[in-house]
């Protein structure tokens, strides 16, 4: 399997990365413990070995299938998480109220101060059953501390070899400035996407310029680009991708006729529709991986036959071409 360098680090990542969002269940309408074990270990088993969770991915779930799952291979996997999104206090910015996977209301406040920071790596390594994170990331700017706070913590923790790298998460150019003005920054997690690529303008070539590499993540926009949604989909309870405007009826009708135009060319690479779109994006400049969620054994192996082609420049340009004429509604 492909490894790419991520930043200054040394660690080495594949170019897709097992998200671990959908597993913890939280605004994705619940999960299922046992199939998203077989998920993660059917990804090791095929060479994707970059897993991507974050505490707060089910209040601590998601943490705790990928530790259950990779128990006795730990030094096959690079596992990526976070801090920086608490639900235990109110210390911090309000970041946003939400229910748990019971249908408990939580209010979530991001809180990234130096003793926070220690305290949610120690639980994150508890959870996980590992001894070393290999890259840990702030989830969300925190406005309520100082940038170098948060990373003279990042770099304490990287000191004691409980993490081998630092790594930021929607964080704009100004920050990362900052960020990597007190550490050896590692990479950005960004949303990124065929519908989403404001990233290009400024994310992408400050990252080239400086070596830091690029994790995007909802590269299928929450399974839109999937093409496996009609217009008026009903979601279920708990899945939030109902609220957003991606997925108004609209929205849905006009990215399946875009999608349509490219099934030709998937077609002609023996691919499906969510490997074509993937691969666009790890193709692209500055990408260093691209983060694909997956509940069960058979998305993942959807998901890694996005690594058994390549698009040419031409075939790049007339993906491009299509995109330039797509508007959806917001």
């Amino acid at each position: 399997m492909e490894k790419r360098k991520l930043g200054k680090s040394g660690i080495e990542v594949t170019p897709i990365a097992f998200g671990a969002w959908a597993i913890g269940g939280w605004m994705w309408g619940g999960a299922e413990r046992s199939a998203a074990v077989k998920a993660i270990r059917k990804s090791v088993d095929l060479g994707i070995t970059t897993l991507d969770t974050a505490p707060v991915y089910g209040f601590g779930l998601s943490e705790e299938i990928t530790g259950e799952a990779v128990k006795g291979m730990r030094d096959k996997v690079q596992i990526l998480t976070k801090f920086g999104l608490r639900w235990d206090g109110t210390r911090g910015k309000f970041f946003m109220a939400t229910k748990d996977n019971s249908g408990r209301s939580v209010d979530l406040y991001g809180y990234s101060a130096r003793d926070s920071v220690i305290e949610e790596c120690e639980n994150s390594l508890r959870r996980l059953g590992t001894d070393y994170i290999d890259l840990l990331q702030i989830h969300w700017p925190d406005p309520t501390t100082p940038v170098d706070e948060t990373m003279e913590a990042l770099n304490m923790l990287i000191s004691q070899g409980k993490v081998r790298a630092a790594g930021v998460s929607n964080y704009d150019v100004p920050l990362m400035e900052e960020a990597a003005g007190v550490t050896v920054l590692a990479s950005n997690q960004v949303p990124y996407s065929m519908l989403k690529r404001d990233i290009e303008d400024d994310v992408v070539p400050w990252c080239i310029k400086n070596d830091v590499g690029i994790l995007a993540y909802s590269p299928l926009q929450r399974g839109l680009l999937t093409g496996k949604f009609d217009p008026g989909h009903k979601f279920g309870e708990g899945d939030a991708r109902g609220g957003l405007h991606w997925f108004r009826r609209e929205n849905i009708k006009m990215v399946n006729a875009f999608l349509e135009k490219l099934r030709p060319l998937a077609d002609e690479k023996a691919a499906t529709m969510s490997q074509l779109v993937l691969r666009w994006t790890i193709q692209q400049p500055g990408i260093t991986c691209a983060l694909a969620g997956a509940r069960d054994p058979e998305q993942v192996a959807d998901n890694a036959g996005t690594l058994g082609f390549s698009l040419s420049d031409e075939e790049l340009g007339f993906i491009n071409m299509e995109l330039d004429n797509l508007e959806l509604v917001t």
